[in-house]
């Protein structure tokens, strides 16, 4: 499984912490320094079946700072992506990635549910 992270980011330690506690195994990945291509991003929206909106940190400063909140409407899912791919700090996180699904945000039911 990958695990993509920014190491400061509160939500992220929490998602990890319950990782390392029920022993599941993951590879780390900084979503900063290493941030998603587009082509993975493209992978994991339709794995995860979930709208492109739920991979959008809307809660962070750069999305703020390039008024995303009115953009983002009139922007195509491919438009977004290619977007998301410029800057990890964009990216909803965490994510984690297994064979089968792809969850963003840190929601521990929803991650019981998948991991256990």
């Amino acid at each position: 499984m990958l695990f993509l992270e920014y190491p400061k980011c509160t939500t992220c330690k929490k998602a990890k912490k319950w990782l390392e506690e029920n022993n599941i195994k993951f590879d780390d990945r900084h979503i900063v320094e290493d941030n998603p291509t587009a082509d993975e991003l493209k992978k994991w929206l339709a794995l995860s079946k979930l709208p492109i909106k739920r991979f959008v940190n809307t809660s962070g400063m750069k999305y703020r700072e390039l008024n995303l909140k009115d953009k983002l409407p009139q922007m195509t899912n491919d438009e977004i992506i290619e977007l998301l791919s410029t800057d990890g700090m964009l990216v909803k996180r965490p994510v984690i990635v297994g064979e089968d699904f792809v969850l963003t945000g840190f929601k521990q039911s929803e991650w019981e549910e998948k991991l256990k």
